[in-house]
């Protein structure tokens, strides 16, 4: 049994950072296209795991589904922290 005062170590592999960051820009743009607010989108995507909040458009739900969320969340964190 997990002690409940230990920390766990979360990690991810590393190979899929540059494909992340395409995919975010190719979804990004085909939010926009269709008029969406893409963050919004692309947040609830991220929080729901619901593939509806991405528009087919230019095969964007397909390629969003290509990666893990938290995938997705730390390409996100580490340019925002510009890691």
């Amino acid at each position: 049994m997990n002690n409940i005062n230990q920390t766990m170590k979360f990690s991810v592999t590393k190979d899929n950072k540059s494909q992340a960051e395409e995919i975010l820009f190719s979804v990004y743009e085909a939010l926009e296209e269709k008029g969406y607010n893409p963050i919004n989108q692309i947040i609830g995507y991220i929080l729901s795991g619901d593939p509806t909040y991405i528009t087919s458009h230019n095969n964007a739900r397909t390629l969003i589904r290509k990666l893990e969320r938290d995938e997705l969340l730390e390409e996100l964190l580490m340019k925002y922290l510009d890691k």
